[in-house]
């Protein structure tokens, strides 16, 4: 594609100044610097490239170069660099400007997009400036790592040039959000998150990544932010230690919580006997949280305990004396698991219930 033509104005004075450098031998005045500088912003703002600017004034350097004494070539080369370097110095300053504008629309745009303070139907319009349609269904990912984390750090940029290595042209928005990397693509496309994950937990030595699920419209987007930040959190209080979660996996949590009373009544009529046991009811709670994540083989479940499976098969006796279920009875096993899995959404025994 051809360059745009440079037009006229940004070298106007240009030819006259060199021919009074040649006549004279004086360098650049200081309205006549000030002039290029304004030159060169007006050129940025108009979307010229400098390299095209740059070679428009050697051409027309060339084209003007004035007849004078051999000795005057020094101080007209002076001038050309003179006038180059202040064109320059006033088209990077505009340019840095528009970037730091570019930058402030991003992010009020995403702040705006992920807690869906804007009007939807505005914030739809500002989307396909920054390369979303979201008419279409959005799914969003978040990693939270070992720190917090801004847009110009290392690891944002790291796993921001693999996703646009493998996913170029592809319709993909990855930024920072309170101290951890967002990624949001289309619903369509689960490749791309999936790979976000695998870059960020790599990138974040190891963080937890949540996947939301793909949600359509404006409002879809800012959900499936909800559910990944959900995951998340559900994943700290539950010990939840995979390195990648996906909301749609976890949807049982939310429904034993929607009644909170109810869950708290579960956990102290079930588990609250065991606050009796010597040494309180935590060791026993994990016991039981073990026992449970191993699918209820004693041998394993002695193992991830560092315990011999005597010592195990008396702490499941003692359990079922306090509370008057036994864990290894499929009557009595789901409400244990149920009330063992509402007493880690609660919180408890650290917090009363």
């Amino acid at each position: 594609m051809a360059e745009p033509e440079i037009p006229e104005r940004f070298l106007e004075g240009y030819a006259r100044i060199l021919a009074e450098v040649a006549d004279t031998g004086r360098r650049l005045t200081r309205d006549e610097l000030e002039t290029r500088r304004a030159l060169g912003r007006e050129a940025a703002e108009a979307g010229h490239q400098l390299r095209a600017l740059v070679r428009r004034h050697l051409s027309e350097t060339r084209a003007a170069w004035p007849l004078a004494p051999q000795g005057a070539v020094d101080a007209v080369l002076a001038a050309v660099e003179q006038t180059v370097d202040a064109f320059a110095e006033g088209f990077e300053r505009a340019q840095r400007i528009t970037v730091r504008r570019e930058e402030a629309a991003r992010r009020e745009f995403i702040d705006d997009l992920l807690y869906g303070r804007s009007d939807l139907g505005r914030l739809a319009e500002r989307a396909s400036r920054f390369g979303l349609r979201l008419s279409r269904a959005h799914a969003v990912a978040v990693a939270a790592g070992p720190e917090a984390y801004t847009e110009s750090d290392a690891v944002p940029r790291s796993v921001e040039a693999a996703l646009l290595a493998r996913f170029s042209g592809r319709k993909i928005l990855l930024t920072t959000k309170d101290g951890r990397l967002v990624c949001i693509a289309p619903g369509s496309q689960p490749d791309v998150l999936r790979y976000f994950a695998k870059q960020a937990h790599a990138a974040t030595d190891g963080g937890q990544v949540a996947v939301g699920r793909p949600h359509r419209g404006p409002g879809g987007v800012v959900h499936s932010y909800d559910e990944a930040l959900d995951a998340l959190d559900l994943a700290q209080r539950m010990g939840l230690d995979d390195p990648v979660l996906y909301a749609a996996d976890l949807l049982v949590y939310p429904v034993l919580t929607r009644d909170r009373q109810a869950m708290a009544d579960l956990v102290r009529s079930e588990l609250g006997p065991l606050k009796e046991a010597r040494g309180g009811a935590e060791p026993l709670l994990r016991t039981l949280s073990v026992y449970f994540d191993a699918g209820c083989v004693a041998a394993e479940t002695a193992r991830r305990l560092s315990l011999s499976v005597r010592a195990l098969t008396y702490r499941l006796e003692r359990i079922h004396q306090l509370t008057g279920s036994d864990p290894s009875d499929p009557m009595h096993r789901y409400t244990l698991q149920t009330a063992v899995i509402g007493a880690r959404l609660l919180d408890w025994p650290a917090k009363e219930l």
